[in-house]
């Protein structure tokens, strides 16, 4: 639990910078929610819903390669 609320504090963090960040193609956020999910369904999601776990995982992957944060998981 604690990792999940370290990943939502990054990422609102980086929220003042994600203006200067690149916004990444629809594809590359589609992988990172294919691999998200697998790692949801390996590890669990901490209590959080599945979307909400999603939403934060990928923008973990997001920010650490340089892109803008998501708001919404894609379908």
């Amino acid at each position: 639990m604690k990792y999940i609320w370290l990943v939502a504090g990054l990422v609102f963090s980086a929220s003042t910078l994600a203006d200067d960040r690149p916004v990444a193609s629809k594809e590359l956020v589609l992988e990172y929610k294919a691999y998200c999910a697998e790692l949801a369904e390996d590890e669990g999601t901490d209590g959080l819903s599945l979307d909400d776990y999603l939403l934060s995982c990928i923008n973990e992957e997001l920010d650490v390669e340089g892109y803008q944060p998501i708001k919404s998981v894609p379908k």
